[in-house]
């Protein structure tokens, strides 16, 4: 049996990833999101190597180092020809995440990463964040040819329904005041999730499968074969889906390719 389609493992309909002799040139209408995991025993070689293989236009990562994303910049730049510029979203100075020394440790948050400049960057930490600090990130960049608001969130843990609630009406009012903006990150709880509820009445997911709804089939992007990872689209249109699965995490790569409505 053949699966096709986009119903198929991974997300039909989308080209392989890039191959590393074809590196130069990012994939203008390409977004991607992406908990790169923390704490975790990755290297940043293959990290940049995984966001390179796809090449997007501009990449959100969550639970983010600052000296990993850093790292992560310079790898794709001098062993890949990708050069990105990027904005920190760090919501914690924490020792037990990012290194660095006790009276002077790294911080930890959200990052973007885009091929076009970024303007008016905001960091934002949430009134509560829950079990532990969390907050978006937002920028104005250029994806499609198109200026955009490219928000970046990682919302409060599994369990904690309530305060994702509260999370996702700071972030919905501050995303409803832009004709064309994209949300990325991760928003730990599934399509159906009640607390999900205004995302969805402000942007469509790049999924054209994904529904808040049991008829809904949304590809799984955790290792727990569940769906917590978004790419959520306002004034933009998804052509193309893929969730691809890495060793790198315990959530998958997932990147959409997209065109202004």
């Amino acid at each position: 049996m053949v699966l096709v389609g986009p119903s198929a493992p991974n997300g039909g309909l989308f080209a392989g990833p890039r191959h590393a002799a074809a590196a130069g040139d990012v994939v203008s209408n390409r977004v991607m999101t992406w908990n790169i995991c923390n704490p975790c025993e990755v290297s940043d070689v293959d990290r940049a190597a995984d966001i390179a293989a796809y090449a997007p236009q501009v990449i959100g990562l969550q639970e983010a180092c600052v000296r990993d994303v850093e790292r992560i910049r310079e790898y794709l730049e001098n062993l890949h020809g990708l050069a990105y510029h990027v904005e920190y979203g760090s919501v914690l100075r924490k020792w037990g995440r990012c290194g660095g020394a006790p009276w002077s440790p790294g911080a930890f948050g959200q990052a973007i990463l885009s091929a076009a400049p970024m303007t008016d960057p905001v960091n934002v930490e949430y009134p509560d964040g829950g079990s532990e600090d969390r907050g978006y990130m937002a920028v104005t960049t250029t994806v499609a040819g198109q200026p955009v608001r490219v928000f970046n969130t990682h919302l409060a843990q599994r369990r904690q329904e309530a305060v994702r609630a509260e999370q996702t009406r700071v972030l919905a009012a501050e995303a409803a005041r832009h004709d064309r903006a994209i949300l990325l990150g991760d928003f730990n709880a599934v399509p159906d999730a009640p607390e999900l509820a205004r995302i969805w009445a402000l942007a469509t997911d790049a999924d054209p499968q994904c529904r808040p709804s049991p008829t809904g089939t949304c590809l799984p992007t955790t290792d727990w074969q569940s769906k917590f990872d978004y790419v959520f689209l306002r004034g933009f249109v998804p052509l193309r889906h893929r969730v691809q699965p890495t060793p790198s995490s315990d959530h998958h790569l997932l990147h959409t390719d997209v065109k202004p409505t």
